[in-house]
């Protein structure tokens, strides 16, 4: 019982005496989670009974570019595949949003300043929330199959269908919807989907989405996914395939989700042949309409119509890009097992700079987040230029990042413009074929795409000025009042800082993860393993979570709960630190342990450490077994191994709350360096504070935390030992550490 007492005396610096309140942050999430079942497993896999609907779609839409209106119909075939019987159907009508009066404007809060003497007309829209423009859907018909009207019921931005009878377990069922709405100006009113004009040639350049009656979720968590659209919140839709008629102006050029099936009709000889060389350029893009041809366009403006068919299979969402304004370039891209096609429609304001780099920045994408999840599954990905927007669909986004009026652009410019490009065909992944919940979880589709966007810029692009969703991108925000923020785990409308909060934070968080937590290889195979699992499905966040652990063998818990449950933050202070040091020349010593210690930097004589005064010697005795037994430990080798090394006590304490694993830069009296990494579990009995001893064979001149930034930590002034004056801090914020 002695030698037990001793052994917990010399030890109990790992053990939780004295600690403050015990916040359980390395307890399981089980309660948290959602209880597995046969829907999906506690492996975070979907499990033997998953089930999800289809929805499929036959549309014919018509751009009006005289009046700036679209004008559709389409029929839906949607089946049930769920275990229950359905009574009524609920349809997104996304466009409502933009409807007078609508929840957005009446939820949202507002308020003028205290002063005021004047207030721009735009501003002045905004605060009054009165647009003066009409946007919503108007609905002409909903019909069954035989033309017979049916029940529907319209809440805002919901649509309930009754159905005549209740739709089996199996069975399927098609009705048709008729509608119109205007497009809004999207530099005067915003949005994900509208038109911008060009005063200079009377031209407009349309992205158009949202733009037809959608099906909302049906799944085996929620039920029907019915939340209202208010504008954070974006979508959540059930996988299906296209068949899309596109009524325009017959000198435009239509760029789309799907294959184009009618080339021979709207394609000129000349653009088939481009096209056609195009499919096989693995090097460089081939302009299929040159600028030239473009701007000709511009000035003659055609009276006719045609009409651009397209087809896009087990996809859940369809958008298009339609203008007369449009170059178009493309390029093949050679993947593992698929060869889509890379392509960038932009107008002649985009140049130099789209042509120079827009397909190429597609072509990295494709091929970066492919190695990390699966192979891009689909025919084409398209990249659009549009002003003052950066928004993704299914095989097509619209994306800003303009040059100069002169067309110059600086490291700057192009730098926004690769990363919204790389961001917005990242999304092709994340939620297009991982189909997350975004009106719920924005995080997983933004953050996941953030996190991809950053590895891929680092990759292909180290020489632009980009930093964002790095670890120390984070801190400004991490560091902030924490009245103004919201977890990860936030619907994004009640969010406080969305940019933050559902795309950098969790980026920076799973950056951690890779680097400082799992390492790269073990990562990269745990997360490849989820989109693999989840390709073409409806991930949960529990999905997530549990295959990150299932796939790795490392227990994430405490992970999830600091990083996507809390507002905690990363502040460790180098509190303490006592040198000592094991005495040599130590033969037939006695049985007891000789040490004091002190605070390093006392006792500094002329051949002490400058920074860290002399240490305190102590001796090594022999251990016995029990005086009944013969030794069977070798004192003698014991004694050799550690004499004359110098024994650092380091007590470290856990400031801001957030569990991280600890990693030190030790530099030693000659100059050199060594970098150590202890995992996060040395918190596991202590949340609030640890003291650990590091055997060192030199001694020690300075010892940092978090030398490279790479933790988020939010206080770099206490992360050093010796505490730094302030000169000397000057020198360590400019990377003198």
């Amino acid at each position: 019982m002695k030698r037990l007492l001793t052994i917990m005396l010399v030890i109990s610096p790992f053990f939780a005496f004295g600690q403050t309140q015990w916040k359980s942050k390395f307890e399981q999430m089980d309660n948290i989670l959602p209880t597995p079942n046969s829907y999906r497993t506690g492996s975070g896999e979907a499990g033997p009974d998953y089930w999800q609907q289809k929805a499929d779609y036959k549309i014919k839409v018509e751009l009006d570019d005289e009046n700036q209106k679209i004008t559709g119909s389409e029929t839906i075939t949607y089946y049930n595949n769920s275990p229950s019987e359905l009574r009524y159907l609920w349809i997104q009508l996304d466009q409502n949003v933009r409807q007078p009066e609508n929840l957005g404007t009446k939820i949202n809060g507002s308020r003028l300043p205290a002063t005021i003497t004047q207030m721009g007309t735009s501003q002045a829209q905004r605060a009054l929330s009165d647009t003066g423009f009409d946007g919503g859907f108007k609905l002409m018909s909903v019909k069954d199959t035989q033309g017979n009207d049916l029940k529907y019921l319209v809440n805002n931005t919901m649509m309930k269908i009754s159905l005549p009878t209740g739709l089996k377990s199996g069975e399927s069922y098609s009705f048709s919807i008729d509608w119109w709405y205007n497009i809004n100006d999207r530099a005067q009113l915003g949005g994900r989907s509208g038109y911008e004009y060009f005063k200079e040639d009377g031209n407009y350049l349309y992205t158009i989405a949202q733009f037809y009656p959608r099906m909302a979720v049906y799944d085996d968590f929620n039920g029907w996914q019915n939340k209202q659209f208010i504008g954070s919140g974006e979508f959540a839709l059930t996988f299906g395939d296209f068949e899309v008629e596109i009524t325009v102006p017959s000198d435009h050029i239509v760029g789309s989700t799907g294959e184009l099936q009618n080339p021979k009709d709207v394609l000129t000889r000349q653009e088939q042949n481009r096209f056609n060389r195009a499919k096989k350029s693995y090097d460089k893009p081939v302009i299929i309409v040159t600028q030239k041809e473009a701007e000709a366009k511009e000035k003659t403006k055609a009276k006719g119509r045609s009409t651009w068919v397209y087809h896009a299979e087990n996809v859940r969402d369809f958008a298009f890009a339609s203008s007369r304004k449009f170059i178009w370039d493309a390029q093949a891209v050679k993947l593992a097992e698929n060869t889509p096609l890379a392509m960038s429609y932009y107008p002649k304001e985009g140049n130099p700079l789209w042509e120079r780099e827009s397909t190429k920045a597609v072509v990295n994408t494709l091929i970066n987040y492919s190695e990390m999840t699966i192979d891009y599954p689909y025919p084409v990905a398209i990249s659009v230029h549009a002003a003052s927007i950066g928004m993704e669909y299914p095989m097509i986004c619209f994306n800003f990042g303009r040059p100069r009026p002169d067309g110059t652009y600086d490291d700057f410019i192009k730098t926004r413009m690769v990363y919204v490009i790389v961001h917005e065909v990242g999304h092709n992944y994340f939620p297009m074929i991982i189909n997350s919940d975004e009106r719920q979880w924005a995080w997983m589709d933004e953050g996941l795409d953030s996190f991809l966007e950053y590895l891929t810029m680092k990759k292909y692009y180290p020489e632009l000025p980009y930093s964002s969703n790095s670890p120390s991108a984070i801190v400004p925000y991490m560091k902030g009042s924490k009245d103004f923020m919201r977890p990860i785990m936030t619907n994004p409308e009640q969010s406080l800082q969305l940019g933050p909060e559902a795309y950098s934070k969790p980026a920076a968080a799973l950056v951690v993860l890779r680097e400082q937590v799992m390492g790269p290889e073990l990562f990269d195979e745990a997360f490849r393993e989820y989109s693999r699992r989840w390709a073409f499905k409806h991930p949960k966040p529990a999905d997530f979570f549990r295959t990150m652990e299932d796939a790795s063998a490392v227990d994430l818990d405490w992970f999830w709960k600091g990083w996507f449950y809390s507002t905690d933050n990363v502040d460790i202070e180098v509190a303490d630190v006592k040198w000592f040091k094991v005495a040599g020349e130590q033969k037939g010593l006695e049985t007891q342990v000789q040490a004091e210690s002190g605070n390093l930097g006392e006792n500094s004589g002329a051949d002490s450490n400058p920074f860290f005064g002399k240490p305190q010697e102590f001796k090594l005795t022999d251990s016995n077994v029990g005086s009944e037994y013969r030794s069977e430990i070798d004192n003698e080798a014991i004694r050799e191994r550690f004499a004359g090394k110098n024994v650092y006590q380091i007590t470290f304490k856990n400031k801001g709350g957030l569990i991280t694993p600890i990693v030190l830069e030790w530099t030693f009296k000659d100059g050199s360096k060594e970098i150590e990494r202890i995992p996060a579990e040395i918190w596991r009995r202590n949340e609030n504070q640890v003291t650990k001893l590091f055997v060192k064979e030199k001694e020690v001149e300075k010892v940092v935390f978090d030398p490279f930034q790479e933790l988020s930590d939010v206080d770099i002034e206490n992360n050093a030992f010796p505490k730094k004056t302030e000169t000397r801090f000057e020198n360590f914020k400019k990377g003198d550490n």
